[in-house]
């Protein structure tokens, strides 16, 4: 078992994170145990930032950070970032009451989660709860996505914090090509901010990409 990033392991070319619930597994990921200690496996077709992760970007996470996610959906790879995060927190965002449900079950077994159901179009309906984030990623099906992730970005990425935004193309437009969509999303995003990294997210995920800015 290698360590590749700060709490993020690689063995026979697959990542895993070290599992804050001994014997839970939260979407049916495979449990292995190393040297004593149980690793939770991070399926990167089951989560954009381990896609990421397998195909190079570093998340820049410390233990003690500060995340915001965006389009939490039912806590999938907010479980992994709070293995990650043993000292740090978690504030969900999603949307839908329906999806929304199985990140509260999550939250109640482990600490550094809090869901919120709200619109992330709207950040003044969580920021009493962020003062500044060390890290906000979105992962939001809708045709403003990135206008939405640079919102929340003014508003509470830190200095030098890390924004990691995953594009979906077809969520844009069903009609341009997909290097005509990532091209316009970048022009976006380097209006307010510097993009220091990017992947797209092939093989795990078709017509993805994502972009790392810093603040």
């Amino acid at each position: 078992m290698k360590e590749i990033q700060p709490s993020i392991f690689q063995r026979n070319g697959k990542i895993y994170t070290e599992n804050a619930d001994p014997g839970e597994k939260v979407y049916g990921e495979g449990l292995i145990d190393h040297d004593g200690v149980e690793y939770r496996r991070w399926d990167a077709k089951r989560s954009k930032i381990g896609a990421a992760v397998q195909n190079g970007i570093d998340l820049g996470l410390e233990k003690d950070d500060f995340v915001l996610y965006l389009g939490a959906a039912s806590g999938t790879t907010i479980s992994h970032l709070s293995d990650i995060l043993d000292e740090g927190f978690i504030l969900g965002v999603e949307y839908s009451d329906t999806v929304i449900r199985g990140l509260v079950e999550l939250s109640e077994r482990r600490d550094n989660i809090a869901p919120f159901l709200g619109d992330a179009r709207k950040p003044e309906e969580y920021d009493e709860y962020v003062d500044e984030a060390d890290m906000v990623f979105q992962d939001i099906s809708q045709r403003d996505q990135a206008e939405i992730f640079l919102k929340n970005c003014r508003e509470f990425l830190k200095p030098g914090g890390v924004g990691l935004l995953a594009v979906k193309a077809r969520s844009i437009s069903s009609s341009k090509d997909k290097d005509e969509i990532f091209d316009e999303v970048r022009e976006k995003v380097r209006s307010e901010y510097d993009i220091f990294d990017e992947t797209e997210l092939d093989p795990y995920e078709k017509e993805h990409l994502v972009l790392k800015i810093e603040g």
